[in-house]
């Protein structure tokens, strides 16, 4: 059964688009089964991985019932999707029926045996979608980027966690928050690191030891369609992915043994 993890953070420009693809790929690279989830109407994940989501079905037709999940699946680079586009924008006033925050967990429990991994990439929003990513999943990661406006966001997010975990879904846990466009030598960098030390014990987890350092790579793959790894393999963005995930399986060992 499949691990299931949400990127999260309601700030736009912090990463999440990038660190999911990232995860896929490194994943998929280690020879895991992996289906990414791509739950903005901007459709970034989709993008970012090669689709064309004007000529394929998409979670807003699957969450509509025109499609099955099988049908929404779309493979790119060897990769599983659900691609999203606009249309997923009317989701909050479309999708309005009682157990809408439970569309996305019911449709994944018809493949969720297939997948070793499952990564959803949310909007930058607390809306109905990332209410879904958030009852459908086992664990969060938040990326931030070392700046006052983006650890606000983080310390905004703990009120839905709390909600999620109280009504939906209470084995819902955050794994870590994820330092992005990171460098050391500034000296606001490292006091947000140490603010984000706060706010992680307020969510009960940790700052993962990874950071992700800034290159240009990041940006420019997404153009190419293409995660950072695959795009600039020896960057040192895809380095530090491939760091993080061997930390994530890590942790998600440890939790496993543990319990």
């Amino acid at each position: 059964m499949a691990t299931i993890i949400t990127v999260t953070n309601q700030k736009g420009g912090v990463g999440k688009t990038t660190t999911a693809a990232a995860l896929l790929c490194s994943l998929y690279e280690r020879g895991q089964r992996v289906l990414g989830v791509d739950l903005d109407p901007q459709g970034s994940l989709s993008f970012s991985l090669g689709l064309d989501t004007e000529n394929c079905a998409t979670v807003y037709d699957l969450f509509k019932g025109r499609v099955t999940v099988d049908e929404t699946i779309t493979p790119s680079r060897g990769i599983d999707l659900l691609p999203a586009n606009i249309l997923l924008s009317a989701a909050e006033l479309e999708f309005n029926r009682t157990g809408r925050e439970f569309m996305l967990r019911g449709e994944l429990a018809h493949v969720v045996d297939r997948y070793d991994y499952i990564i959803i990439d949310t909007p930058p929003a607390l809306n109905v979608l990332t209410v879904n990513a958030y009852v459908a999943s086992d664990h969060l990661v938040i990326p931030m980027v070392p700046e006052i406006l983006s650890l606000l966001g983080v310390a905004q997010i703990k009120e839905t966690i709390d909600t999620v975990q109280e009504c939906y879904n209470p084995k819902l846990k955050v794994l870590g928050i994820l330092l992005n466009k990171y460098n050391a030598r500034l000296t606001l960098n490292r006091e947000v690191s140490e603010m984000a030390n706060q706010i992680a014990k307020q969510l009960r987890t940790d700052v993962f030891k990874t950071v992700i350092r800034s290159s240009i790579s990041v940006a420019e793959a997404p153009a190419h369609g293409e995660s950072v790894l695959s795009y600039a393999p020896n960057s040192k963005p895809a380095e530090d992915f491939q760091h993080l995930t061997s930390e994530i399986t890590s942790l998600l060992r440890e939790q496993s043994d543990n319990r």
